[in-house]
Parts: C-alpha cells; sequence; structure tokens
C-alpha cells in the first residue's frame, strides 16, 4: 500500500526513529497536533508498512563486541540456485548483521560483529570459508566508529 507521506507525518516518523519508546501523547505535542489525528496518522503509517518494527538498539561496545568486519565476498557461479542457497546459509550467522548484493567487483558486502579479532578469524574459518559457492573473501575491520545510526534523512529534499 503506497500512501501520501504529509509534512507532519515526515516529523513524526523523525521522532519515532528517534525514541520509538515516546508514546503518542508525547508525540502529538512535539508535532502540536492532538492525541486522536496522532495516534490515525501513526496507524496509517503502520499499516503502510513504513513503519516495519520498533526495537531497542544494543550497545555492542558494552557487550562486549567491540569488532565490526566489512567483508565482501565473490561467488564462484551465479546460476542455478547459487545465489539462493548463499543468502540462506549466510542469513543464518547471527555475527553477519547485515548482508546486500552488490555492483562492481564484488558480488555480496556482510557487515560482521564479533567479540574481538580472534573470534572473527575463528567465524570466518569454520563458516564463512566452508561455504562451497565462495570463491573469494576480502575482509576490512573497521578501526573507529565515526557515525552508526539506524535514522533515515526524512529532512532532505529527495523525499
Amino acid at each position: 500500500m503506497q500512501i501520501e507521506l504529509t509534512q507532519l507525518d515526515l516529523k513524526l516518523l523523525k521522532l519515532i526513529q528517534q525514541d520509538a519508546s515516546l508514546s503518542t501523547a508525547e508525540l502529538a505535542d512535539r508535532v502540536g497536533i492532538s492525541q486522536s489525528p496522532c495516534w490515525r496518522r501513526i496507524n496509517r503509517i503502520e499499516q503502510a508498512g513504513i513503519i516495519k518494527k520498533k526495537v531497542a538498539l544494543l550497545d555492542s561496545d558494552k557487550l562486549g563486541m567491540e569488532v565490526v568486519v566489512f567483508t565482501s565476498v565473490n561467488l564462484s557461479g551465479h546460476g542455478g540456485s547459487t545465489l539462493d542457497n548463499f543468502e540462506k546459509q549466510i542469513s543464518q550467522f547471527p555475527e553477519v548483521v547485515e548482508c546486500y548484493t552488490m555492483t562492481g567487483s564484488m558480488d555480496y558486502m556482510l557487515k560482521i560483529v564479533t567479540k574481538d579479532i580472534r573470534h572473527y578469524e575463528i567465524f570466518a574459518r569454520t563458516h564463512l570459508a566452508q561455504i562451497p559457492s565462495i570463491r573469494e573473501m576480502h575482509s576490512n575491520v573497521a578501526i573507529t566508529r565515526i557515525k552508526d545510526t539506524t535514522e533515515l534523512p526524512l529532512d532532505t529534499q529527495y523525499i
């Protein structure tokens, strides 16, 4: 279901993606409308599937998961069920927090989070390297997190 979003809807979405625990009353107050119309707007947005789910974001460092690795993967082939099988296998690993198909010189880009570099090595050797369709992998370890957000740029000219 495609819906037209108003500037008010975008303000609500911006607030929700910053703090999904805000009540409808708090949201309504912040955007300057009453609670009932605010609830209806949010409900309409949820029904359209724009709000996929509400989650808590955890601090990976405080949980001892301090290593982020970006691994590019090239497959040995692209025919038959190779892509589907690879994607199903990758989806089973909780260490892989993001996976994208790519254009250019690589087939996939994985974002992998582990406790430390030793745990990444064990994961790469015992899981990734065991996937038969992988022809090559290249890993880049993140050193410093400069920006890490889940917020979409709703206040840009592209919306």
